[in-house]
Order: C-alpha cells, then sequence, then structure tokens
C-alpha cells in the first residue's frame, strides 16, 4: 500500500439514535451537533487517514437506523472493506441490536470484512448500562476491533478509525489501466460494424 492512496468502503451500522451520524461528523469535520437530524436511507462522507507505510481513503457510508431502512443495508455494505457496528453503551438494547448487525454480517457479508465494535456515549458514564469488560470479551471471541467512543468529546474516534485502516490488507490493488487493457490490435475480420 505504500505510496498510493487506497480507497476502501466504510459502512456504519447500528440502532436508531445510537450516535452514528455524529461519530462520522467527529471524523470527517471534527464538529458535534447535540441534536443531529436522523438520517434518512443513508449518508455518504469520506476523510483520509494517512499510516506510516500507506494513504486509505475512507468512503463512508452512514446507515440509517430506523427499522423501516434496515432492508436497504445491504445494498450498503454490499463491497465494503470494513463495517463499524455502533452502539450507545447506556443503551443494552442497542448492544444487543449491535451483535444482531455483526451476526448479519458474519452470516451475509464479505468474510473478509474488518469489523468494528463502536461503543459510543462514554462521555455519559454515570447511565452505562453495558459494561466495557463484556463487550470486550464478546470482541475478542469475534475477532473485533472495539472501541468505547464518545463523538461529544471525540475521545477514541480518530483512534477507532485509523485501527481500522491499519487493519486493511496491505496488499498492491491492480489499477484501472491493467484491469481494463485498451490496445490498438484490430485485425483485418473484425473491422466492420458487428
Amino acid at each position: 500500500m505504500s505510496g498510493k492512496t487506497h480507497h476502501s468502503k466504510l459502512v456504519l451500522l447500528g440502532d436508531t439514535a445510537v450516535g452514528k451520524s455524529c461519530l462520522v461528523v467527529r471524523f470527517v469535520r471534527d464538529e458535534f451537533f447535540e441534536f443531529q437530524e436522523p438520517t434518512i436511507g443513508a449518508a455518504f462522507l469520506t476523510q483520509t487517514v494517512t499510516l506510516d507505510d500507506a494513504t486509505v481513503k475512507f468512503e463512508i457510508w452512514d446507515t440509517a437506523g430506523q427499522e423501516r431502512y434496515r432492508s436497504l443495508a445491504p445494498m450498503y455494505y454490499r463491497g465494503a472493506s470494513a463495517a463499524v457496528v455502533v452502539y450507545d453503551m447506556t443503551n443494552r438494547e442497542s448492544y444487543d441490536g449491535a451483535k444482531s448487525w455483526i451476526t448479519e454480517l458474519q452470516r451475509r457479508g464479505d468474510p473478509n470484512v474488518i469489523l468494528a465494535l463502536a461503543g459510543n456515549k462514554v462521555d455519559n458514564e454515570e447511565q452505562r448500562q453495558v459494561p466495557k469488560e463484556e463487550v470486550q470479551e464478546y470482541a475478542n471471541e469475534n475477532g473485533i476491533v472495539f472501541f468505547e467512543t464518545s463523538a461529544k468529546t471525540a475521545q477514541n474516534v480518530r483512534e477507532l478509525f485509523v485501527e481500522i485502516a491499519n487493519k486493511l490488507p496491505k496488499t498492491e490493488q491492480a489499477d484501472e489501466a491493467s484491469a481494463f487493457p485498451v490496445t490498438d490490435d484490430v485485425s483485418e475480420e473484425k473491422r466492420g460494424c458487428c
């Protein structure tokens, strides 16, 4: 990957109101809005991470968390190199939903996708419902990157995406010229229109 910018599709999944959009806006624009409008369908953003040996440009699909949009999720996670499943650590139900998303990705997603779990809203420790140790054990058992984050304070937001970038395969991707070779070799027989 050295010396080149590699594009990587990343999708955010999780229940509604867990802070997916807030995490992405914090990562991409370093901003936080206390009252974020719910995402409808999905939003698309990009952000670059520079590593020691590579540059990764994330093409980020921030999906809607409402149940009525769940059937659209496969369209967004298809072909993704990485998926961040977000839950609200002050809401046990959202963690159960996150585990459901991970199960779906393990069954229906790309087997090589980098999976990450983000326990958001860690700035609200006094309302914690999901113990960090429980999630860490689950993440370890499933080979998942895990961070507790706060979009509000920016805690571990950049670190999460840098860790994902570090885990992406370091193999060279074929460039477009070799994938679609253009030749001038036209035989006499094939000069007609049909």
